[in-house]
């Protein structure tokens, strides 16, 4: 009697385990075919000396031994480290406290969501020539607007000083339509009761969201925090928008680790040391969200 009433139990747990790998293929094919494999290649095509015009040598280790000595190189991990400390808490900020404005509806909310997520929907390169033509030094439609501030005859994109910070901005502006959706995702999961609660005793909206709101979003948190990491890395804004704007200037001030990569590949035909490159960014990118994960359990904030 006992066998009879296990097999159903048994058969709806295959049934939903073979319906989550299905869920789940998708998603794991893309993750082999379009991170996993590229990975690998860009560490095999590491080992060898590749010009791009099927010169193709044994290096060994060569080209990893390189970057010790590579001063351009490491002032581009340099950028990219200081671009990602500013863009990721600017980004994770901003985005937060646009979800918090919009969260509640009210009248045209539908068009002011949509008008925030745009910039996300349009194409960084066109995004990067829209900017390129607002910032033109002194004739540009932000020197005009900042000239009675005496910041008319600024170089936001010229000066080596504001360049990297002028393209943060940018990314901002860009991508902070995107995570705010995300954090709007996670605010609809907050218990409403939870907040009538807290307005029962008396506590205001800082106290709400302290004890409330930011406890609830941790895990929401987590995910933006590691994805705009990765994407200030490895983003798409670390190279279209420094390929359109800057090409990696003033005096290599916004040559991101991407764009370094991608000059030595298609600029000097240094095929095997782009791929190194390549190979150590991945290999520090899987480490830091290691660590990550490793610090805060996998993204489980609620478990003790």
């Amino acid at each position: 009697m006992t066998e009879v009433l296990r097999r159903p139990k048994t058969r709806a747990r295959r049934g939903e385990g073979r319906a989550a790998w299905g869920f789940l293929a998708p998603d794991g094919i893309g993750l082999v075919l379009f991170v996993v494999v590229p990975a690998l290649l860009a560490l095999a095509v590491g080992l060898f000396d590749v010009d791009g015009f099927g010169n193709i040598k044994f290096a060994g280790l060569q080209n990893f031994r390189l970057m010790a000595g590579d001063s351009v190189l490491w002032k581009s991990f340099g950028v990219t480290a200081l671009y990602t400390v500013l863009f990721v808490p600017v980004a994770f900020g901003v985005s937060l406290g646009l979800a918090l404005l919009v969260r509640d509806h009210f009248p045209g909310i539908g068009a002011v969501r949509a008008a925030l997520f745009l910039p996300n929907v349009i194409s960084l390169v066109v995004i990067g020539l829209l900017w390129q033509f607002l910032l033109t030094d002194k004739t540009g439609i932000v020197s005009r607007i900042l000239g009675p501030l005496g910041l008319g005859d600024v170089s936001w994109l010229g000066d080596p000083a504001l360049a990297l910070i002028t393209l943060v901005l940018i990314s901002v502006w860009f991508l902070a339509g995107y995570q705010m959706l995300i954090f709007l995702a996670g605010l609809q999961d907050v218990p409403r009761e939870l907040y009538d609660a807290a307005t029962v005793d008396g506590a205001g909206a800082w106290r709400k969201f302290r004890h409330v709101t930011w406890p609830a979003l941790r895990p929401t948190s987590f995910f933006v925090l590691v994805t705009s990491t990765v994407n200030a890395v490895t983003g798409l804004q670390a190279f279209d928008l420094v390929f359109v704007t800057t090409k990696g200037g003033p005096a290599n001030a916004t040559s991101t680790i991407v764009f370094y990569a991608y000059q030595q590949a298609f600029q000097f035909g240094r095929f095997g040391y782009a791929a190194a490159i390549c190979a150590i960014v991945v290999a520090a990118l899987i480490v830091i969200t290691g660590i990550l994960f490793a610090l805060t359990r996998g993204g489980r904030f609620d478990e003790d």
